[in-house]
């Protein structure tokens, strides 16, 4: 799914995290391996906490980054399969490392406006 709307809407975010700048923001992590029989309990799981101070592109190995207090987090963007808005403020990555190893991200900030 790499149209020019899909990376439009991905540089959209990015350009506009800085709204989010202050904000608790939720890192869920997950590791899995079937995309297509996503099943919770087969996929590893992680999550983080942290208020988000900057972010950044690191053209560098092409990574997006958020960083917080003893917190940061790179999401590489030319491995991004899939990106979508669950919710106000929630929002979803999905990068696909190998023909069978993904990391999702979701990614929630607390944000009151």
């Amino acid at each position: 799914m790499n149209t020019d709307a899909f990376r439009q809407e991905i540089i959209a975010f990015f350009e506009h995290i800085d709204k989010y700048y202050g904000s608790k923001t939720e890192i869920t992590e997950g590791l899995c391996t079937d995309m297509e029989a996503l099943d919770a309990n087969l996929t590893t799981w992680n999550l983080s906490e942290f208020e988000l101070i900057r972010s950044a592109y690191r053209k560098n190995g092409e990574k997006f980054m958020m960083e917080g207090a003893n917190m940061y987090y790179e999401i590489s963007a030319d491995r991004i399969a899939n990106f979508k808005q669950l919710g106000r403020n929630q929002f979803e990555f999905i990068e696909q490392y190998s023909a069978t190893v993904f990391r999702i991200t979701k990614i929630r900030f607390h944000y009151n406006y």
